[in-house]
């Protein structure tokens, strides 16, 4: 019986020590990457913008498109937006800012790898540097985006909480849960590459189940959805933040958060296990 407690120690130990040497790997992976990555997202952006005549200036029609209707939909009286606190058109563009961030770093991730394959069928590399360098351009894409929200804040009169200091930190959970996701999805698209298409069109009607473009209800069956949905939770309490200087529903976005950092290590950890793969589904 002695025997079989020490096999089994033994045998966690192992795993123990198994699971801390990946993510060390993985850990130098990255750090062997910096300049990989750093060219991949530069290479990225210059052919992203280069013949577009508008260039980044995208990034902020978009929004503002998806803001004008809603305004409209709202003064015309066929949609009820209720009581946010704020002039509506700034409660949508801080909304419409951060999640944004989320979907342009899903959808980038995603097809990553699949869009690279005559690089990886001749060199090898890490390929997470890939996923890595499309998350930066959601990051600029972002940064881009609070100029429009700036701008908003200013022609509309309104003050942000001073706590907004703290937006860096409240977004890395999200960014965090996005990476996460787009590592798993850069898979998938590896081995079909329909996912790219449901990812945009879970993408879209996500925007519209969440409470960003409407503030959140009180009650009933969509109330409750909203208090247990983690996407929900890591977009509004930066919203939240930003406009109002403290959270909706602290609870849940901790352990939103925690739930983002554990997707995030183990979809991480998937991507590492099944890279010597990915070149001979390419």
């Amino acid at each position: 019986m002695a025997t079989e407690k020490t096999t089994v120690y033994e045998s966690d130990r192992a795993l123990k020590i198994s699971i801390v040497v990946q993510f060390q790997e993985m850990i130098g992976d990255l750090g062997s990457s910096r300049e990989l990555i750093w060219r991949l997202f530069l290479r990225e952006f210059t052919s992203r913008y280069k013949q577009s005549f508008l260039g980044l200036i995208w990034v902020i029609i978009n929004p503002l498109a998806t803001v004008g209707v809603f305004v409209y939909l709202s003064s015309a009286g066929i949609l009820k937006i209720g009581d946010t606190g704020v002039p509506y058109v700034v409660y949508a563009v801080v909304g419409l800012t951060i999640w944004n961030l989320f979907a342009s770093c899903v959808s980038a991730c995603s097809g990553s790898v699949a869009s690279a394959g005559a690089m990886i069928g001749k060199i090898n590399f890490p390929k997470v540097s890939l996923v890595i360098a499309a998350a930066l351009q959601s990051i600029v894409e972002f940064l881009v985006r609070l100029s429009l929200t700036l701008a908003v804040f200013i022609l509309f009169g309104v003050v942000p909480s001073w706590k907004i200091i703290f937006l860096p930190l409240v977004l890395v959970p999200l960014f965090l849960m996005a990476l996460g996701l787009g590592l798993f999805l850069a898979l998938a698209t590896v081995l079909i590459r329909d996912v790219s298409y449901v990812v945009s069109l879970a993408t879209n009607f996500m925007m519209f189940l969440i409470p960003i473009l409407y503030p959140p209800l009180k009650t009933g069956i969509i109330a409750k959805i909203t208090t247990w949905n983690p996407f929900a939770q890591l977009i509004m309490a930066p919203r939240d933040l930003v406009l109002y200087g403290t959270f909706s529903n602290t609870t849940g976005w901790l352990w939103s958060t925690l739930l983002a950092v554990a997707s995030f290590l183990f979809f991480w950890r998937v991507f590492h296990m099944a890279e010597t793969k990915i070149a001979e589904r390419i």
